[in-house]
C-alpha cells in the first residue's frame, strides 16, 4: 500500500510518501502565513501530484495543527494560520487525488506515530505533547487515540496555568500554551525558542511553567511515559533534566506516579508516521 502522509503546522507543514511502512520520500517547507489556506492546498496539490506521477497512492492520513472534528472530518480552526474555519479539508485532498483520507490533529496523529514507530513503543497510557509554534497534546490507550466525546481530548495547551496572565490567541488568559510555545516565546522574548533554551538561567524558570502545565496530565490520566516533540524539545536534555526535576518538585508528595519524560525519537516525523497510522485503522 502507498500512503500519502500529511503534516500542517503553524510554522511548517510537510509531506511525505511512503511505501507500506518505508519513507520513500518527504518534503518541508515553512508556512506562508500570510498565503493562509489557500496558499497552503496550492502547495500541497503540486507535491502531491510530482509524487503521484510516479506510482499512484492508496490513502492518505492528515496531521492538521490546530482543532479537528475527527468525526465529521472537518478542521475546525487554525489559530496560527488564517482561513480554515470548518474546512473539509479531506475533501479537498481525495478530489484532488482520488483515494481515501483521513484526518486528525497533529497531536493525536503524532501521540499515534510515536506510540507505534517511535519513543512510546511498550508504554500504555501514552501521553504525547508537541511543543513547537503551539502546544498540542494526544492521548494513546490500547494502541488508540482517545479523543473524548467531541474529538477535543488532550488539548492541554489551553489549561489555564497562570490565572489572569497574559492573553492567548483563544481568547483566554495565562493558557500553557501562551506561557510557553515557540510563537509567543519569541514575541515576548525577542529571541527564537532554539536560543532561548542554550540558556540555562532561562531553563531554569521556563520549566516552572512547562511542569505546571505536564502535572495536570500526571494526576488526572498517571501516563506511563509522556512523549514531548516539536521543535522546542530538541533542546535535549538541557531541557528535559531540569523539567524532570522540577515536576517531581512540583508533583504531590504521596503520589508515586512516574515521571518518565523524554523526547519523541522520531523528530519532525512523529506525525508522518501518525498520518500513516491513521490510514491504516481507519475506517472512514
Amino acid at each position: 500500500m502507498k500512503t500519502l502522509a500529511i503534516d500542517i503546522g503553524g510554522t511548517k507543514f510537510s509531506m511525505a510518501a511512503f511505501d507500506g511502512g518505508r519513507m520513500r520520500a518527504r518534503e518541508s517547507r515553512a508556512t506562508d502565513r500570510g498565503g493562509g489556506r489557500e496558499w497552503m492546498l496550492g502547495q500541497i496539490a503540486a507535491i502531491g501530484r510530482g509524487w503521484q506521477s510516479e506510482a499512484r497512492f492508496d490513502r492518505c492520513g492528515i496531521g492538521f495543527g490546530g482543532p479537528v472534528d475527527f468525526r465529521a472530518q472537518r478542521v475546525a480552526l487554525s489559530t496560527h494560520v488564517g482561513g480554515w474555519n470548518d474546512f473539509d479539508l479531506p475533501g479537498f485532498v481525495r478530489e484532488t487525488f482520488e483515494l481515501p483520507v483521513v484526518m486528525d490533529n497533529d497531536a493525536n496523529a503524532g501521540a499515534l506515530g510515536e506510540a507505534r514507530h517511535g519513543a512510546g513503543r511498550g508504554h500504555d497510557p501514552l501521553f504525547y505533547m508537541t511543543l513547537s509554534t503551539g502546544i498540542g497534546g494526544g492521548i494513546v490507550v490500547n494502541d488508540a487515540v482517545y479523543r473524548g466525546a467531541d474529538s477535543y481530548a488532550g488539548e492541554i495547551g489551553h489549561l489555564t496555568i497562570r490565572p489572569g496572565g497574559p492573553g492567548c490567541l483563544c481568547g483566554s488568559q495565562g493558557c500553557f500554551e501562551r506561557m510557553c510555545c515557540g510563537l509567543w516565546l519569541e514575541r515576548d522574548y525577542g529571541r527564537a525558542a532554539k536560543d532561548l533554551m542554550d540558556e540555562p538561567e532561562f531553563v531554569a524558570r521556563y520549566v516552572v511553567d512547562l511542569a505546571l502545565g505536564l502535572k495536570a496530565c500526571v494526576m488526572l490520566l498517571n501516563p506511563s511515559r509522556i512523549v514531548i516533540g516539536g521543535g522546542i524539545s530538541k533542546a535535549g536534555e538541557e531541557l528535559f533534566a531540569p523539567l524532570r526535576a522540577e515536576l517531581r518538585r512540583q508533583i504531590t508528595d504521596w503520589s508515586r506516579a512516574r515521571i518518565d519524560v523524554v523526547p519523541a525519537a522520531l523528530g519532525d516525523d512523529s506525525v508522518l508516521y501518525g498520518a500513516l497510522a491513521l490510514s491504516e485503522q481507519s475506517t472512514i
